[in-house]
């Protein structure tokens, strides 16, 4: 009996070895999958190209827009696109990375049709959006709400004194439908005026086509401030809607999900760290392990999604961190970061990357 159970402990024990060795050959061999990623779908399409092409509004101040000085398409919505070409390319010139501006009507088409990669286009993560739509959404990178502009000497304070106003509004948004609902629920009349850009939706506002314009209140803060007179215009203080707005591209290519969505976490993380567009590099070489995977000297992170492993650093030289996007775009614009949604988690806010390791 002793003998018996002696060689039953020991086959378990050769069992168990045998396991043991089994299940670390596996989880070696996985990792090594994942570490040795090759490019496909998407990615592998835009380095085969040799350029990334970027759909934006081309028309919205602070988020995309010519700037008349160099012609150059700029703003924030801009720089996550410079900041995807610098993760993907190590760096951003003229050849490899391409602005296509679009309305809000053409955006989802246009996106659908392969005309562009991704859309950093002020485009608001939506049910119907991430479903009918077959769209994926990356991280936010601006928490928005829907808001009211009006002409200060029109004497309102809040829409429950809008009854019978005129609104202008841009096709193919979510501003139609949440204003509809708004003023609905209210029982008050009113009137749409549609227009098919943003641009001509604030032109005809200024014209005194309507009474209020509605959009996003980043969107109204800007045009607001690049007015003739912006004290002759009231931004409300009501918030109709929750607008996330952050990168979309089609459903069903996993691996550039995870390049856009780490791109955009590697401005987020890099604030967190104390790393920006200045300093960065004099980070490289130290002794903190979680910056060294960040910056691409331990844990080859970068090439579990087929990028290179420095592509972080790539993207901060670039554009910097969240916090510069920040200062550099949407300050101006009269919009603190302090208190809202827009500041880092660890000031309350819902900036926040997921564990760098």
């Amino acid at each position: 009996m002793r003998t018996t159970r002696l060689l039953l402990a020991i086959a378990l024990v050769i069992s168990f070895v045998g396991l043991s060795a089994a299940l670390n050959h596996r989880v070696a061999n996985d990792s090594a999958v994942f570490a040795q990623a090759e490019p496909e779908g998407k990615l592998a399409e835009v380095l085969g190209r040799g350029r990334l092409v970027c759909g934006v509004s081309g028309t919205l101040p602070a988020f995309s827009f010519l700037a008349p000085d160099s012609n150059e398409m700029t703003g924030f919505d801009a720089d996550y696109c410079r900041a995807l070409a610098a993760a993907i390319f190590g760096e951003v010139t003229e050849e490899n990375l391409e602005f296509v501006p679009l309305t809000a009507a053409e955006r989802f088409t246009a996106l659908q049709n392969g005309q562009v990669d991704v859309l950093f286009r002020n485009t608001t993560w939506t049910f119907s959006r991430d479903t009918d739509l077959a769209g994926d959404f990356g991280p936010t990178t601006f928490y928005d709400g829907q808001g009211l502009l009006v002409r200060a000497d029109l004497g309102v304070s809040s829409i429950e004194e809008l009854d019978g106003a005129s609104f202008c509004t841009q096709t193919g948004t979510t501003t139609e439908l949440n204003i509809t609902e708004a003023m609905e629920s209210r029982g008050f009349d009113f009137e749409l005026i549609p227009f098919e850009a943003s641009a001509d939706s604030a032109s005809g506002y200024e014209s005194g086509r309507c009474d209020v314009l509605t959009s996003d209140k980043s969107q109204l803060a800007a045009i607001r401030a690049n007015s003739a007179d912006p004290s002759a215009h009231v931004l409300l203080d009501d918030t109709l809607s929750k607008e996330p707005l952050g990168p979309m591209w089609l459903q069903g290519d996993a691996q550039w999900g995870d390049v856009v969505s780490w791109t955009v976490f590697a401005t987020f993380q890099a604030e967190d760290f104390g790393l920006n567009s200045e300093n960065i590099d004099d980070f490289m070489g130290g002794d903190n392990p979680e910056i060294a995977r960040f910056v691409g000297e331990e844990g080859g992170l970068g090439s579990f999604i087929g990028l290179s492993d420095d592509f972080a650093v790539n993207v901060i030289h670039a554009v910097g961190n969240y916090g510069e996007l920040y200062d550099r775009h949407i300050v101006p614009l009269g919009i603190a970061r302090e208190g809202t949604l827009n500041a880092s988690w660890k000031d309350g806010g819902l900036i926040y990357a997921p564990a760098w390791r």
